[in-house]
C-alpha cells in the first residue's frame, strides 16, 4: 500500500494567500498549534499493520540553501526500514545511503526505528512524556508532570522532536500523542510567517534550549504547519559542513512525499 502524505505530489491546487486573521499572521500558542496538528492527525492518519517481516518505505524531499552563496540543491531521501528491526535497513540523509545493521541484543537506539517498540509507546501526552524519563531504579517512578526538572525537560524536548522528526510514520495514536506531548514542554513557542519546501506560508514551532545562547536554534529546529488546519507541512533546519574557514551553513527544508509498506528493502510502491 503507497500513501501519498498530504498533497505532496503539487496536485494543482492554487494557494489563497492568507488573510490577515490567519494563524499564520496572529499569534496563538504553540499548545494550541499543537493540539490542532494532534486532532488533524487523529482524523487522518492512515493505519497499518505491518508483519514483521516487512518494510516501512519513506520519501522524503530535502531542499538546502548555501547561506553564503544563496545556491539551492535538492536531495531525494529513501529509506527502507526493517520492521521488527531484523534486517539491515537502508538509509538515507542528504542524497546518501548505506545500510543500517539490525541491533545487537541488549543495543537500543532513540528514536526506535522497530515497529514492535514503537507499538509500546504510550498513546497518551502526559504517560508519553513520563515514559521519556531516565529511571534509576523500579522504586524511581517520576508520576507528576510538575516534578521534572528543567534538564528532564530538556532531555524529553529532545526524545519528542527525535521522534516526530526521525520517524514519519508510526503506529495509530503515537504521532497524535506526541504533538501533544510537545505542547507541554516548557519553553516551546510559535514562529509565524515561516515558509515550507514548496513556499507556502506557515506557522512553525520551535523550542528555547535553555542549554543554548539566546536565539541560537536547537535540535528539531522549526515544525511547521498549515496555518488553518495545522496539517504538518515539513521541518527547518540549519546544518553546517567543514569547520573554521571551511565551515559552511545551510538552511535545510524537508517534507515526507510518501510512504508504503513493502516486501523488500530496495522495493519501491
Amino acid at each position: 500500500v503507497a500513501v501519498p502524505d498530504g498533497d505532496g505530489d503539487g496536485g494543482g491546487r492554487t494557494a489563497t494567500p492568507p488573510a490577515t486573521g490567519s494563524p499564520a499572521l496572529r499569534s496563538v500558542t504553540a499548545q494550541t498549534v499543537l493540539n490542532g496538528a494532534a486532532a488533524y492527525e487523529r482524523t487522518h492518519e492512515q493505519t497499518v499493520t505491518p508483519r514483521d517481516d516487512q518494510f516501512i518505505y519513506t520519501k522524503e524531499i530535502i531542499k538546502e540553501t548555501d547561506r553564503e552563496t544563496g545556491v539551492t540543491k535538492s536531495y531525494v531521501d529513501e529509506n527502507w526500514h526493517s520492521v521488527d528491526g531484523s534486517q539491515p535497513s537502508w538509509v538515507m540523509e542528504i542524497g546518501k545511503g548505506w545500510w543500517s545493521p539490525p541491533l545487537k541484543e541488549n543495543e537500543s537506539m532513540w528514536p526506535p526505528q522497530d515497529w514492535g517498540t514503537l507499538e509500546k509507546l504510550p498513546t497518551d501526552p502526559e504517560k508519553l512524556i513520563l515514559s521519556l524519563l531516565d529511571k534509576s531504579g523500579p522504586d524511581d517512578r517520576n508520576d507528576s508532570l510538575d516534578e521534572i526538572t528543567e534538564e528532564e525537560w530538556w532531555r524529553i524536548h529532545f526524545s519528542l522532536a527525535g521522534l516526530l522528526k526521525l520517524v514519519p510514520v508510526t503506529p495509530e495514536g503515537l504521532r497524535p500523542a506526541a504533538y501533544e506531548a510537545l505542547g507541554m514542554v516548557p519553553g516551546v513557542k510559535v514562529v509565524p510567517n515561516q515558509k515550507d519546501a514548496k513556499g507556502r506560508t506557515g506557522v512553525a514551532v520551535t523550542y528555547d534550549d535553555p542549554t543554548l545562547p539566546e536565539g541560537a536554534t536547537g535540535f528539531g529546529g522549526h515544525f511547521v504547519f498549515d496555518p488553518e488546519t495545522y496539517r504538518f507541512l515539513g521541518s527547518r533546519d540549519e546544518r553546517t559542513s567543514g569547520d573554521g574557514r571551511n565551515m559552511k551553513t545551510y538552511t535545510q527544508f524537508s517534507y515526507l512525499d510518501s510512504w508504503a509498506v513493502v516486501d523488500r528493502a530496495k522495493q519501491r510502491p
